[in-house]
């Protein structure tokens, strides 16, 4: 294939890009005109790919990345459990929270391949030192540290329901997306939940199989199967229905 070239510049056109600050406040205003809040999604301690290859410092492989995919899916990238990491995270949701006014900032926690967390010697040499028996505790331990980071700036965390797995942070708000489990189990718990099961409210998959429809991911979610869906979980009773925000 021949590279898309900017006429401009004679260099290849950037794919993507990043979108300024000042753009992202007229995004918020513009979303906030229409009483949408946008909530900003900063994944930890997975999908960590490309952070990972602008600062290798941060990962957890014993070859850092050096090219970030232009594909998606599962990759095997964690951050490591170094208070620089933690530092460089508390940062970036520093910059995330002056951009975004809403009460959530998504911190993700899916898809956490923990592969090179078993095989790094800093990471166990830190689960020793911390008394924790397991890389899925580890990563309950990593996010009650973007918890506290988000607490003290005045903001709530939402993370996605693997996080319940290895040990919930207090007042996280969980994210259901592997069907509806995990908002039953949080809500069981005392915890807020937010229904997003796939496919069900994944809004990318196309609508029909018509020939003319937009290209999308995954099967057919039909309109009629989105406005029929009753999100309410037969499962919780009303003491816990209150919880599915």
């Amino acid at each position: 294939a021949t590279a898309d070239i900017d006429p401009k510049t004679g260099k290849p056109r950037v794919i993507g890009g990043y979108y300024t600050q000042d753009q992202v406040r007229e995004i918020v205003a513009y979303a906030a005109a229409r009483h949408v809040t946008i909530v900003p999604e900063i994944e930890t301690p997975g999908h960590a790919h490309a952070p990972i290859v602008a600062y290798p410092e941060l990962g957890s492989p014993a070859t850092p990345p050096t090219a970030t995919s232009s594909d998606w899916g599962v990759f095997p990238y964690l951050y490591n459990v170094d208070e620089r990491t933690f530092a460089f995270l508390d940062d970036v949701l520093t910059e995330v929270v002056a951009l975004f006014p809403g009460t959530y900032v998504h911190v993700g926690g899916d898809e956490a391949v923990k592969d090179q967390w078993k095989t790094n010697p800093a990471v166990q040499a830190r689960m020793k030192e911390l008394h924790i028996a397991s890389e899925r505790q580890l990563q309950g331990w990593f996010i009650s540290r973007v918890e506290q980071m988000l607490h003290a700036k005045g903001r709530r965390l939402i993370g996605w329901d693997e996080i319940l797995e290895g040990g919930v942070a207090e007042t996280a708000t969980v994210t259901s997306w592997r069907g509806i489990d995990g908002a039953i189990i949080a809500a069981k718990l005392g915890h807020d939940t937010i229904l997003s099961p796939e496919p069900m409210m994944y809004l990318n998959y196309r609508q029909s199989a018509a020939p003319d429809e937009p290209p999308g991911r995954g099967g057919v979610v039909t309109l009629k199967d989105v406005y029929d869906y009753e999100p309410m979980p037969a499962a919780l009773n009303p003491d816990e229905q209150h919880h599915v925000l």
